[in-house]
């Protein structure tokens, strides 16, 4: 099981991670990853730390589908892998309706058909086998019923590789089954490895379907993980709680907030329930409060280095290859890197 080392997105202001990045490449770090909401974009940070390491891969967990059309996407794909000497990482995911309509202005629609055709296009641009022709439900290239001067083209660089692997950020059945069809490896969110079974059937499913003949021995599971180092187990859980109350409570409305499902689908239906309610009432603390310790338990890594470490063994056994930390000190990466030696 490798690690790699996942810097989110900015908060109010910008925050320079090249000191980590360098201790995780220092350390035998697999991989950096960089992530995007409403605020910094996830491709200007990693080619920031790009620039300023030299070994480690770098990835995107995610760049939001949405916000970017797939020929644009495989553009950029193609120019960080040139740059980086074939270090990049492609990680592409829908984000939430919040985010999609009411940032992005782009309607939400059906998730599996944009993702799938999404995908296509961006391996298409890449193999630069002809120029692309493609006309699905989401994108119609060239586009029909314009000035009619729109033509088939193909990327003018030739990419360094033209099968730069491609990541699929997923949580529910359906999107967990198209990633193992589809893509080079699997990027969940509020993963459980003590679950792993809820998510078993739909990676068989995807797998069942690939054309390609690959199996799960090819596909990297590389889940993000909170770390939390401390001797306080309490007062670390806490750290967690804060973000899944956000997420599993007020990240989406009710019957549409897909953490709130997984909570649930883990067997945590009163508590998320519960967390939601609060949340959206505007109780925020109580929302934090209410999150239970055993689901924190399941989700992150938090505690003493000895906890940790026992903690460690599940997510091997889950079948994880890349466990993607979410650490924001060279302390706790340090220690990471020491207790999963």
């Amino acid at each position: 099981m490798r690690l790699g080392l996942n810097f989110g997105y900015w908060g109010s202001g910008p925050w320079d991670g090249v000191a980590i990045a360098r201790e995780a490449e220092r350390l035998g770090y697999h991989s950096l990853w960089t992530a995007e909401a409403y605020g910094s974009d996830a491709v200007t940070p990693l080619v920031w730390l790009a620039a300023h390491t030299e070994r480690i891969k770098v990835g995107t967990a995610i760049m939001q589908m949405p916000a970017r059309t797939p020929a644009m996407t495989a553009m950029t794909a193609a120019t960080i892998d040139l740059l980086t000497g074939g270090r990049f990482m492609l990680g592409i995911g829908a984000s939430g309706p919040q985010v999609v309509e009411g940032w992005h202005g782009v309607v939400y629609g059906k998730l599996l058909t944009r993702t799938r055709e999404y995908v296509e296009i961006i391996r298409t641009i890449l193999k630069r086998e002809q120029p692309l022709e493609h006309h699905g439900e989401y994108y119609d290239i060239p586009v029909r019923g314009g000035t009619g001067l729109g033509k088939p083209l193909k990327l003018i660089v030739h990419p360094l590789r033209s099968s730069i692997p491609i990541y699929v950020a997923a949580i529910g059945p359906k999107n967990v089954a198209l990633a193992a069809e589809i893509a080079d490896g699997w990027l969940p969110v509020f993963f459980s490895p003590y679950r792993a079974g809820v998510f078993r059937a739909s990676l068989d499913e995807g797998f069942a379907r690939r054309s390609d003949g690959k199996t799960l021995a090819d596909f990297d599971i590389a889940p993000t993980v909170s770390v939390v180092v401390g001797d306080d187990v309490d007062a670390c859980r806490m750290q967690i709680k804060l973000n899944l109350a956000l997420y599993v409570g007020g990240m989406g409305a009710r019957g549409k907030n897909f953490y709130n499902d997984l909570a649930c689908r883990y067997g945590y239906e009163d508590a998320a329930k519960k967390i939601q309610d609060l949340y959206l009432e505007g109780k925020k603390n109580e929302a934090i409060a209410s999150v239970p310790d055993e689901l924190v338990d399941e989700i992150a890594l938090c505690g003493p280095r000895e906890r940790i470490k026992d903690q460690l063994a599940a997510w091997r056994e889950a079948g994880v290859t890349t466990l993607i930390c979410g650490a924001n000190s060279i302390e706790a990466i340090r220690a990471l890197a020491e207790i999963a030696a």
